[in-house]
């Protein structure tokens, strides 16, 4: 698909890793040579394309039955111009944690799937659920694995080879189960130990309570530079109640740094990289992981020297098999 235009609509422009994939899109060298992309944000379900055409829209659009009829409308609208969907909210973790009636939920997922001429998910174990739960063919699946431009990240200092500072990364929401790691914390004996949390939410005031009696652990808030949390951490906590991909695991493994996961919907991806399980969400299965990783020294832990790249990453790759099926 030589010089195409590829729309990407998203309606939520908050910080975090879907607005820093889709960036990572916009500014690829790579991709830039076979197509100009673009993005669109879309307002209380409003849409007008661009005069100037567009080949491939590409949805970054959050879905459920509220603006299921927008999103019928824009495939309506444009019956011959090709969409792709990027999942990259649901999972399995998130379905047994907040939905109540999963059969209305299943349906409006297949429903929605079936305006989309491809879909994309984001890890592989979000792939293998959707499959299992026939939300959709197989044949019309894609898996994209969520990245940035990871040069940076592989090109910071070397971590301590014993983990004295462990970090927290991301929204203060309870998806991403800050509260397990800090209580877990406060169980680690160590007064050496640090805990770094980087990011804001609506959960900082409870989890600043939850820690006020620990002077070891701080609170950072929201950090514009990814790399700073990783240069001032030894290892990261990932304790997701849900997570569709996690892609500050991928910054911290291309760091160099530990990185502990709970073994949940797309985390699980990491844990063949090299990250650590936690196969449970309990305070005592957490604690023992973070008093493991402080007890352990790992003299080998290396981080990755940034190099020149002549061709295509794997996602660039990826995303342009993907625009040519299409």
């Amino acid at each position: 698909m030589s010089h195409a235009s590829i729309l990407h609509l998203t309606d939520d422009t908050t910080p975090g890793g879907v607005m820093r994939v889709i960036d990572n899109i916009l500014n690829s060298k790579y991709l830039a040579k076979t197509a100009k992309h673009r993005m669109a944000v879309v307002k209380k379900n409003q849409l007008i394309l661009p005069t100037a055409g567009v080949d491939v829209i590409v949805s970054h659009l959050a879905l459920n039955w509220r603006n299921f009829a927008a999103r019928a409308r824009l495939r309506a609208m444009h019956p011959n111009i090709p969409m792709i969907h990027v999942e990259h909210s649901y999972t399995q973790g998130f379905v047994a944690q907040k939905v109540l009636n999963k059969t209305r939920f299943f349906a409006m997922l297949r429903s929605a799937f079936c305006l989309f001429d491809r879909v994309i998910a984001v890890s592989n174990a979000q792939k293998d659920w959707l499959i299992r739960r026939d939300l959709i063919d197989e044949d019309r699946l894609s898996v994209i694995r969520s990245s940035v431009e990871l040069s940076g990240f592989e090109a910071l200092p070397k971590p301590r080879t014993q983990a004295r500072v462990f970090g927290l990364v991301g929204r203060l929401h309870e998806q991403k189960g800050f509260d397990i790691a800090i209580r877990a914390f406060r169980e680690c004996s160590g007064p050496d130990l640090r805990l770094k949390v980087f990011g804001d939410g609506p959960l900082r005031d409870e989890l600043e309570q939850l820690a006020y009696c620990d002077p070891r652990i701080t609170f950072h808030g929201h950090c514009d530079d990814p790399l700073e949390p990783m240069r001032s951490i030894d290892a990261l906590l990932m304790p997701s109640r849900w997570e569709a991909y996690g892609l500050v695991a991928r910054e911290a493994q291309s760091a160099g740094r530990k990185v502990i996961v709970s073994s949940i919907d797309g985390l699980q991806d990491h844990i063949s990289d090299g990250a650590i399980d936690v196969h449970d969400h309990s305070i005592s299965a957490w604690s023992r992981a973070i008093t493991q990783a402080a007890d352990a020294v790992d003299k080998n832990r290396r981080t990755k020297k940034a190099k020149p790249r002549s061709g295509a990453t794997r996602f660039e790759a990826e995303w342009e098999k993907c625009l040519e099926s299409v």
